[in-house]
């Protein structure tokens, strides 16, 4: 399968289906499933130094794109984080077939730990999680916490409000149903536990999501089988050469 070649699988009934594109690299050991952030793709510079890796490595790797992301179909405002989490059980239900090892970056953080909660409830076994700026819970306390009174009149008179993006040329088209449904998701409210081994990777000039999130999570963590690498010049990207090596030695480690 090449890089301009993905597979595709059907998610979600009558208006709301989408094609979801999935890239599959098979190997040996624990299956590393990518899940990438708000606005982006499984093309993302960390997504493909993974996979680079584990064509190396011989390691079985699965990259998809959300909907409304990369090759996926789908409309942006018409998602939510219970979609987007549906995408990613749909992957992992195709294409999983042992404990994988889920590594989520930014938003794909939250989604990982969401995955992880439902496969433990359902006995099914993650073998763990390296989370990337890990962004649980940003509907709420890093996007309609931040937002002015005034912003947020705006955005529940008229069910969204429009963000200039970094990572997008045009706006981001926060809606209320995702502010709504991410309350629905929150899981920072209460204490945490994914039942498998966590390493966080955290940049300490990260202005999207501040390192003091990511203490937040470790708040609600298990100590036991929980690691947090703060890097004190790292940004919310963590794309560098040496933030890359990292990110590859924390996968490598859990199995």
């Amino acid at each position: 399968m090449t890089e301009t070649d993905p597979a595709f699988i059907t998610v979600g009934t009558g208006s709301a289906m989408r094609r979801i594109a999935v890239r599959v690299r098979d190997g040996a050991g624990p299956p590393v499933v990518w899940l990438g952030g708000f606005r982006s793709d499984m093309t993302a510079t960390k997504a493909t130094a993974l996979d680079d890796w584990a064509n190396k490595a011989g390691r079985k790797l699965v990259r998809f794109d959300y909907a409304a992301h990369g090759a996926s179909s789908g409309t942006f405002a018409d998602c939510t984080i219970s979609s987007w989490l549906e995408d990613a059980q749909a992957v992992l239900a195709a294409y999983v077939d042992a404990p994988p090892i889920l590594v989520g970056s930014s938003m794909g953080g939250w989604i990982a730990c969401l995955a992880a909660r439902e496969r433990a409830a359902q006995g099914a076994k993650t073998a763990g999680m390296v989370l990337i700026a890990p962004a649980l819970d940003f509907t709420e306390d890093l996007i309609w916490d931040r937002l002015s009174e005034a912003a947020r009149t705006m955005l529940v008179r008229d069910g969204v409000l429009r963000r200039p993006s970094d990572y997008a040329p045009e706006p981001d088209p926060i809606t209320l149903s995702l502010i709504e449904d991410g309350r629905r998701n929150c899981l920072l409210d209460r204490p945490l536990d994914p039942a498998c081994p966590i390493h966080i990777l955290q940049g300490m000039r990260d202005t999207d999501v501040p390192y003091t999130h990511a203490l937040k999570i470790l708040g609600r963590l298990p100590a036991e089988g929980t690691v947090a690498t703060l890097i004190a010049d790292g940004d919310h990207r963590l794309s560098r050469p040496q933030d890359i090596a990292r990110l590859i030695a924390a996968v490598a480690e859990i199995g």
